[in-house]
């Protein structure tokens, strides 16, 4: 009835069930047949139906079978794995950890469990997040005290697997998140060494991915036994709620175009994408020189400095949030505005990402594209992607043929170039050092 870790063939032994862009007008939550407690959770949480992927995903998932879920960030598949682990917890008695959730982000592991803090309101079920960048002690401690899930990103899961404390022999049920990112940032051999790991029996497993590369399926056929197959959005575009345009602007002219643009717009909040964490770096100090409230968060940052960021950003301290595209999925911000790209991503499948973080839960958005002359080519990538062109606009009064101040970014080249010369003049006067101690030692001497 549950899955298994040995191997069968995901593909051709699975059921298939598919929905389209809008929910089902007549299922409800209460269709599901939850616990009572599940239930008021949800209406306190606002939710009245639920989303594509929770009405395909969560019948299968409560009665026990694996899932195959293609379904994009935004989709409400948080809650399309978690009610069913909550209902089965509650259900059944158990003991110690019974679910375990492996994703890859820091910021996603914080969210889900701050997702199942609110749909296990009242229940007295426990989930812990486990994670690198910060101390591992209390975590330790709440594996030793017993939690009833743990929700964990690779690394540091498996650092505390090197201890009997972090064996979690009780494991029913496994949940794989964003399986297409963990194999994008290199964690599928930690993944593997995760399933050895566990003890072997019957178990549960649910793999989300936004898209299915080989590597992925793979996985699935070794992880999977007989799984329901969910497609919540088979084709990958970004909601039609979304607003899209390109801003062709010169390199040297985004930060003043982006300052421009969020002093003349009703913006509110905005994420704003770049290529690197040194650009998302720079970006939040020069906006922050402009007047503008910008925080900074990619890979760089320390998780206190991430989840001060990110609080920020959500209380309205911060305007602006300066991110990298590692992070694309692992930001969770309800009703955001706006999205800018800073940068063209460079593929489609970011793109679509990125500006995924508006119009979701039926708002709708906006999502902006610098485009500087370099990066016309990726712009055609996208739109081959998306079957269309995008428009292009440009801020009236703004003087695109302006020279700017100072260059956003020095070229690779002429840093490595100065930093030689640097390097060279140091050891010259260091030189001249040595040989001045050495002129002074033999006054001395004589």
């Amino acid at each position: 009835m549950t899955g298994t870790n040995g191997r069968s063939n995901a593909s051709s032994t699975s059921s298939h069930t598919s929905s389209d862009s809008s929910p089902d007008s007549n299922l409800s939550f209460t269709s599901f047949n939850l616990d009572e407690r599940l239930l008021s959770a949800i209406r306190g949480m606002g939710f009245e139906s639920p989303t594509p992927i929770q009405g395909a995903a969560i019948p299968p998932g409560l009665e026990g079978k694996d899932v195959l879920a293609t379904a994009m960030t935004g989709s409400g598949k948080t809650a399309a794995f978690l009610l069913p682990i909550l209902q089965r917890l509650l259900s059944t008695p158990g003991q110690g950890t019974r679910a375990l959730i492996v994703t890859p982000t820091r910021e996603l592991a914080a969210q889900i469990v701050e997702h199942f803090d609110d749909l296990s309101k009242g229940t007295g079920l426990k989930a812990i997040a486990i994670f690198g960048g910060v101390g591992a002690k209390p975590q330790e401690k709440a594996l030793r005290r017993g939690v009833d899930v743990v929700v964990a990103t690779p690394g540091r899961l498996l650092d505390h697997f090197q201890y009997d404390y972090a064996r979690l022999p009780g494991i029913e049920v496994v949940v794989l998140d964003e399986a297409d990112r963990m194999l994008d940032m290199g964690f599928l051999p930690e993944i593997r060494k995760i399933l050895r790991h566990l003890p072997k029996g019957p178990r549960q497993t649910l793999l989300f991915s936004a898209t299915m590369p080989g590597p992925i399926a793979k996985l699935a056929s070794e992880m999977l036994r007989n799984p329901v197959r969910v497609e919540a959005q088979t084709k990958q575009a970004p909601p039609s709620a979304i607003t899209q345009a390109l801003y062709p602007v010169p390199a040297e002219l985004k930060v003043d175009l982006l300052a421009e643009l969020l002093r003349r717009e009703e913006v509110g909040n905005v994420i704003v994408f770049c290529r690197t964490k040194h650009r998302a770096k720079r970006l939040s100090k020069k906006l922050g020189q402009r007047g503008i409230a910008a925080a900074e968060i990619h890979g760089n940052r320390s998780q206190k400095q991430r989840t001060e960021a990110l609080a920020g950003f959500r209380d309205g301290r911060y305007d602006v949030l300066a991110a990298t595209d590692i992070l694309a999925r692992g930001i969770d911000v309800v009703e955001l505005d706006h999205v800018v790209n800073f940068d063209v991503p460079g593929a489609p499948e970011d793109y679509i990402h990125r500006i995924g973080r508006t119009a979701r839960a039926g708002a709708s958005g906006e999502a902006y594209t610098f485009v500087a002359p370099d990066e016309e080519g990726g712009v055609r990538d996208i739109e081959r992607a998306l079957g269309r062109s995008l428009p292009r606009r440009t801020l009236a009064d703004f003087d695109y043929s302006a020279k700017a101040d100072e260059r956003f970014e020095v070229p690779v080249s002429e840093r490595l170039a100065k930093h030689r010369a640097r390097r060279k003049d140091e050891r010259e006067r260091a030189k001249k050092n040595e040989e001045r101690r050495g002129r002074s030692s033999g006054g001395r001497g004589r």
